[in-house]
């Protein structure tokens, strides 16, 4: 399968760490100029540093705060200046904090929106009118809270499931300009989030990790949790020439552990 990424531009949001950094390398790896981003400069020129000395690709870096708009549209402008062009476009951004509804306030909520959804659809409005010239791809990162709501996750729950409305009805929209929009939903892939959540059933259980790690994974039909590197590649699928037909959909990477259909 020729994926023809090989110069190709993609920008990915919260790629210093995590699923955003195992995305970034995997479009590197088949010759994607990268444009990575977080709030961290230390370990943004750690991971350039690091995707530099093992492929022959462009890798930028832009610190920005995708909680602010003007961070955002001084990171999609340094992208086109350093790089030329936006063809792929993955928007990224760690969870909100865990908790029951009776424990968050109204600055919680906002907070969460910012985070989650709000920062997706600016990226996407600022990022627009490049893609539009083109063509190309959206692929919006999400949870599998999208098919089975998270016990403990309401934020995430209720937000995440505005980023599936956004995309799909993008789809729709963006359809004449080939521009193809998806969101991928993690379930249990190996991320330093996910022992967070983890520790944090622990700590409310009175029990380790490691066996809440263990439990979960008996939930799974595959036994394990994922790796970054599993979950980076339907994304690199979805961001490449192969995948030419696939927009609007949800594709959940998670080993078979939600049952919902």
């Amino acid at each position: 399968m020729e994926l023809n990424l090989k110069g190709k531009v993609a920008l990915v949001i919260a790629s210093s760490q995590g699923l955003g950094k195992a995305v970034a390398l995997s479009l590197a790896k088949e010759g994607a100029h990268v444009m990575i981003t977080s709030r961290n400069r230390e370990r943004l020129q750690e991971v350039q540093d690091e995707f530099r000395q093992v492929y022959d690709c462009k890798v930028e870096y832009h610190v920005a705060d995708i909680t602010k708009a003007a961070d955002i549209t001084s990171l999609v402008s340094h992208t086109q200046e350093t790089l030329g062009k936006i063809d792929i476009l993955v928007n990224n951004a760690g969870g909100p904090p865990g908790g029951s509804f009776e424990q968050f306030t109204d600055e919680d909520w906002e907070q969460a929106f910012q985070l989650n959804l709000l920062s997706y659809i600016r990226t996407i409005r600022e990022a627009l009118p490049c893609l539009k010239q083109e063509g190309g791809k959206i692929i919006n990162i999400a949870s599998s809270s999208i098919k089975q709501p998270i016990p403990g996750l309401l934020l995430s729950n209720t937000f995440r499931l505005g980023v599936v409305g956004l995309t799909k009805t993008l789809a729709e929209e963006l359809a004449s300009y080939n521009i193809l929009v998806n969101t991928v939903a993690p379930g249990r892939i190996a991320t330093d989030r996910v022992d967070f959540l983890d520790q944090l059933k622990a700590d409310k259980l009175g029990t380790t990790r490691e066996q809440i790690a263990e439990q979960s994974k008996k939930t799974i039909p595959l036994g394990r949790y994922g790796t970054p590197e599993e979950f980076a590649n339907v994304v690199t699928f979805l961001a490449s020439d192969a995948n030419s037909y696939v927009t609007g959909s949800s594709i959940v990477v998670d080993g078979g552990m939600v049952k919902a259909l």
